[in-house]
């Protein structure tokens, strides 16, 4: 163990709904419902999930930094599977109005869905399935980030205070 794999996501919402992308046929993960856009960090974003999650998002969706507004590093998880040490960053971002909401992106569909309950019943990744839930509950309602660990059973949040 001591192998990291670093990726980061971004989930866009606008109007009371968030774009979710089915991903199929990823290496890292099983066919399933995951952020809106995301992947691997490249070797000048190491210390800048900000950075590689604004490359991912013009890459995957053909959205630029304008098209948004209040992106926001909501959670970071931290997971043990296959060997390596998985370290998520999810940020949270509003699509601004007027924008086209007809987004299609290359790696795969992408479907808007309302903010509620029913995303629980999505397939998702693990760690992206609980950071859901708990945006649901208690994140879209504050201004705070989140450090979460995984074990077996759930993700553990914490709240990760600058001081």
């Amino acid at each position: 163990m001591g192998k990291l794999r670093n990726m980061s996501t971004v989930y866009l919402t606008c109007n009371d709904k968030i774009l979710l992308l089915y991903r199929k046929g990823s290496i890292v993960i099983a066919d399933s419902w995951t952020g809106s856009a995301g992947g691997h960090f490249e070797e000048q974003e190491l210390n800048d999930a900000r950075a590689c999650v604004l490359r991912e998002l013009n890459e995957e969706l053909a959205v630029d930094e304008k098209m948004i507004e209040k992106l926001k590093l909501k959670y970071i998880t931290l997971r043990r599977t296959n060997g390596e040490i998985r370290q998520n960053y999810y940020f949270f971002a509003e699509l601004k109005n007027g924008e086209n909401l007809q987004l299609k992106s290359n790696e795969g569909e992408v479907e808007w869905f309302p903010l509620n309950d029913e995303l629980n019943k999505l397939n998702m990744p693990f760690t992206a399935q609980h950071v859901i839930r708990h945006y649901l509950n208690i994140g879209k309602h504050t201004n705070k980030t989140y450090g979460g660990i995984a074990n077996e059973k759930e993700v553990v949040f914490s709240d990760l205070p600058e001081f």
